[in-house]
């Protein structure tokens, strides 16, 4: 298969460049600035796992045609329409987009731009960014992807991209039920992103405080209720092992808004939280925490647009 990774940063990077480097067929779309220097220098993954420098295919928006199978999409959730326009070439040969954004509302803004039938599900656990010097820097061993068709089948092509994926070394999952783990992905993340912005600090410094864990599980309940009524109840052994996360008073946990929000730069606080802020007033549930974390977000948006 032939796979199109927009951009080259740390997520983007870090999978494309092992597609890249176990033989796959991959180019990246990138700025011609990012282009130049990775025609000088090559692509630099620093990882626990391998350490990789090696030369990679690239174009820009420009020159980009309908040549590609996969769209593997890799940007926060507030480049989403830029990002759209910018595949928009590679997806009128019928290629199929694989978003690996946070959070689930994307999936209908990309069916409504390119066919549901183009749109498969994803979600990625990693923790990469990319140094002012253009390397990615892999930050722990987490290198997970999961990938599914929308409808649950195993086609011809969600096989063909977890043969590819898993000849990369990464650890990849094809899911029988991608929305199930997506569902229940928002659902932590929403807490954990609500929780450690609204209260500056990390998941254990919350925890031990005298109310700290109550009011994470009281968050992450809310959570969960929205998953189940919106027809993805999270599964049992899953919400043992997020809840235990929650309430780890030892945990140095934060999400990665919060480490955008203390950086001063955007964060995706409509995607993470205003989304599941919606759906729980939509089924009538209680929304004071959803509604405080939301305001406190949309607050400081404001302040940095000042």
């Amino acid at each position: 298969m032939k796979f199109l990774i927009l951009g080259a940063g740390g997520v983007g990077g870090y999978f494309g460049g092992r597609l890249a480097a176990s033989g796959a067929d991959v180019t990246f779309l990138v700025r011609e600035r990012r282009q130049d220097h990775l025609k000088a220098n090559g692509l630099v993954i620093d990882s626990p796992l391998g350490n990789l420098t090696l030369a990679v295919n690239t174009t820009t928006a420009g020159n980009l045609r309908p040549d590609y199978q996969v769209v593997l999409l890799t940007c926060k959730a507030y480049d989403l329409d830029a990002s759209m326009d910018a595949i928009a070439p590679a997806m009128a040969g019928g290629s199929a987009v694989l978003p690996l954004l946070n959070g689930i509302a994307h999936l209908d803004r990309l069916k409504q731009r390119f066919g549901a039938g183009s749109v498969l599900g994803g979600s990625c656990h990693i923790a990469a960014t990319l140094t002012k010097d253009g390397v990615v820097k892999h930050l722990n061993d987490l290198h997970r992807i999961m990938f599914g068709e929308l409808d649950k089948s195993q086609s011809e092509r969600i096989l063909s991209i977890d043969a590819a994926l898993r000849k990369s070394g990464v650890e990849a999952k094809l899911s029988p039920d991608i929305l199930l783990e997506m569902w229940e992905k928002i659902a932590f993340l929403s807490t954990l992103a609500g929780m450690t912005c609204l209260m500056r600090g990390s998941v254990g410094r919350i925890a031990s405080t005298p109310d700290g864990a109550a009011l994470m599980q009281r968050y992450y309940a809310v959570c969960r209720e929205v998953a189940a009524r919106s027809g993805h109840t999270p599964r049992p052994q899953v919400v043992e092992r997020m809840g235990g996360v929650l309430a780890d008073p030892n945990s140095p946990l934060t999400a990665s808004m919060l480490r955008d929000l203390e950086a001063g730069g955007p964060v995706e606080a409509d995607h993470i939280v205003g989304y599941m802020l919606g759906k729980a007033r939509e089924f009538g549930l209680d929304d004071t925490l959803l509604a405080t974390a939301y305001t406190h977000l949309k607050v400081y948006e404001s302040r940095n647009k000042a």
